[in-house]
This record gives structure tokens, C-alpha cells and sequence, in this order.
């Protein structure tokens, strides 16, 4: 502990690190990149949640039952999907952190929140499957986000996505162009198909907006086999909660 203190100390003297998220000094830089303040200021989802795609319900009469209007109105491929928190605030900052900065050392703390939040999800989950990049985006980030926050769900995590062509970033694309953006942009992979079939499987993303990216990834999974698909993210986008 006493150690631990000195070298906060000498490093924050020497090299002055700051917060990846808020950018104030970090007074315990080993304890990670992002200060315990910006940490506790997620504020997690809450019921009541759509049982479906976990989109917070807006009272508890229609709560009474289970699924927003959306996933009343069109079926979701997912079985059941949830996420942290809103992609909103220190969050956000986090994960642009993580996807944009490479501070890959964050991918572990946002795993145990994912890991928490997610806990109906995964229970009784035979693998957790990370979303692919495509072999280009993934050359020029480096790594994949998704696959790093698979990792640390306690889950075996296989990759048994691939992505069979380039798709336009889902950023700025209205809904009905995001799905028609991704259809038919996954396969999956010949070495998996055996661990695929007959296996409850949670698709593993950093943030969901309107769910369209993880419908296409369920979809070819359940082609294969697959018995269950469910999905759980670090994030799910502010404007699909207010919707």
C-alpha cells in the first residue's frame, strides 16, 4: 500500500498523466487511465428495461409488458440484449478512449461492468462471440474493441465471425440504411461451425444504437446453428434510448 502511494506519487511528478476521459491529473495513475471519479459517474441502466433489446421503457405501465413499441412492432433476431449504460458522458469518453486512443488497458474494467449489467445475459452462455472488424480497419486500429471486451466476461470467447465484406461506419446512417448496410456483411467461420451449433451465444459489441450490426451477426449464427443468440455492450447510443 505504502509502496503503491509512493509510486502514484513519483509518476504523477514525473510524467503527469492525465485522465483519458476527463483529462485531470490522475492522482493514482496505476490504477489505471481513467480516474475513479469519471468511473463512478456511469450511471447504469435501470428498470424498467425492454426484455428484449434493454431500451429503458418510459413508465412502469408499459413496463407491464416487457417490450418497448419497437421490439413490439418488429422482432428482434436477438433473443435478449442489455448494455452498461447510455453512450452518453464519462462513458463515451471511455470508450473513444479505448477504440480510438488504444488504451487497451481500459477494455478490462468495462468487461466487470459489462460482466455486472449483464449477468442475466450471459448466465447459461456456452461462448461469448466479439463482433468483427474488417482485416482492414482491424491492420489500422490494431486490435478489435469488441474481441478485447469479450475476453474479460468469464466466458469462452471464440471468433467465429468474419467480416465477408467492407461496410460504411454505422455512425451517421439512419436506421433503415444501418441494416441494409450490414445484411449479409457476416459469415461464419468453417473452424467454428461445430462450436457454433446446438451453443447459447452472446455477440459481444462496444456500443448498440439501433441493434442492426448484432440482428446481422445473430442472424448468420442462428443459420448455423446456433440455438440461442443474445447480446450484451459496454454502451447503447442516448438517441436509440430516446426513441
Amino acid at each position: 500500500m505504502v509502496i503503491a502511494r509512493c509510486l502514484d506519487a513519483a509518476m504523477a511528478i514525473l510524467f503527469a498523466p492525465s485522465c483519458a476521459a476527463c483529462a485531470a491529473p490522475l492522482e493514482a495513475p496505476s490504477d489505471g487511465a481513467v480516474c475513479a471519479r469519471c468511473w463512478t459517474s456511469i450511471t447504469p441502466l435501470a428498470d424498467p428495461l425492454c426484455e428484449t433489446c434493454g431500451d429503458g421503457l418510459p413508465s412502469w405501465r408499459e413496463a407491464s409488458d416487457k417490450h418497448c413499441i419497437r421490439c413490439r412492432r418488429l422482432p428482434r433476431v436477438i433473443s435478449r440484449a442489455r448494455a452498461v449504460a447510455a453512450y452518453d458522458g464519462r462513458l463515451r469518453e471511455i470508450l473513444h478512449a479505448l477504440k480510438y486512443g488504444g488504451r487497451r488497458s481500459l477494455a478490462r474494467p468495462l468487461s466487470q461492468l459489462m460482466a455486472i449489467a449483464g449477468a442475466r445475459i450471459l448466465d447459461g452462455a456456452d461462448v461469448v462471440v466479439p463482433v468483427p472488424l474488417h482485416l482492414f480497419r482491424s491492420y489500422r486500429r490494431g486490435f478489435n474493441q469488441a474481441a478485447d471486451l469479450a475476453a474479460g466476461l468469464g466466458v469462452p470467447a471464440v471468433h467465429a465471425l468474419r467480416r465477408a465484406r467492407m461496410t460504411a461506419t454505422q455512425t451517421d446512417l439512419p436506421e433503415t440504411d444501418r441494416h441494409r448496410n450490414v445484411c449479409d456483411a457476416f459469415v461464419v467461420t468453417r473452424r467454428a461451425r461445430q462450436r457454433v451449433r446446438g451453443s447459447v451465444i452472446v455477440v459481444i459489441d462496444d456500443v448498440s444504437t439501433t441493434g442492426a450490426t448484432l440482428d446481422a451477426c445473430a442472424r448468420v449464427l442462428l443459420d448455423a446453428g446456433a440455438l440461442e443468440v443474445r447480446a450484451l455492450t459496454a454502451a447503447r447510443a442516448a438517441s436509440r434510448l430516446q426513441r
